[in-house]
């Protein structure tokens, strides 16, 4: 394998800081319509001004408080869930089809970071099978939710690291009642979005077999 292609294998890590929902989502779809079989695979870092995002499965029985959140209506796999500042987003956008990998190993590998992260601070975290994420002691720490078009993923995680919990209240997350959520300021875990991206990110890449890079300037415009 030549240089130039092994440089293409390399996954860019873009961290983007404090951003609003929809335009990052806007594009995640344009990067993943545009790219083809050459482009370099991406995973974006950041965190959210405050949002309810209702996916494809996503039942308005669900939304039950909102208050001044605005809501936006999205293209990933599951129901509702926030996003705010203190949580960690990490969005996947991978050619599957290039690296020869399912649904299931992506969603295997998001859950499996979370849970290696957790237990680097000595808390037991775990997926299930029936509700895609991650919980502790029932409680809900990480959101998982995915699409793929053209071969390729985006969309990702969410990672309560240190938030306001309180606009969970408003929803049935994920589509579960009574449904707990938790922040890593109730458990050992990370406790700063640093650790956090550094963690997740090293264990997911680990998880694939994935060779990354940062680039800490954001987009290249």
């Amino acid at each position: 394998m030549n240089a130039e292609v092994q440089s293409k294998l390399v996954t860019v890590v873009r961290d983007l800081g404090l951003q609003d929902y929809y335009p990052i989502w806007q594009k995640m779809q344009q990067f993943t319509d545009t790219r083809d079989a050459s482009t370099q695979d991406e995973i974006w870092l950041c965190e959210h001004h405050s949002v309810f995002t209702q996916g494809q499965a996503g039942k308005q029985e669900h939304i039950l408080n909102p208050g001044n959140i605005p809501i936006v209506e999205v293209d990933r796999g599951g129901q509702v869930t926030y996003h705010g500042p203190g949580q960690l987003m990490m969005y996947i956008l991978l050619d599957i089809r290039r690296a020869k990998w399912g649904v299931r190993d992506l969603v295997s590998a998001l859950e499996k970071s979370i849970v290696d992260t957790l237990g680097e601070y000595g808390t037991k975290a775990y997926p299930k099978k029936d509700a895609p994420g991650v919980y502790v002691d029932e409680k809900k720490i990480c959101s998982v939710g995915l699409r793929i078009r053209k071969g390729a993923s985006f969309h990702g995680l969410a990672f309560n690291v240190d938030m306001d919990l309180s606009p969970f209240q408003g929803i049935n997350p994920c589509g579960y009642a009574g449904l707990e959520m938790i922040d890593c300021t109730h458990i050992e875990g990370p406790k700063n979005m640093h650790d956090a991206k550094r963690d997740v990110v090293a264990h997911f890449c680990q998880a694939l077999g994935i060779k990354h890079t940062i680039n800490k300037e954001g987009f290249d415009e």
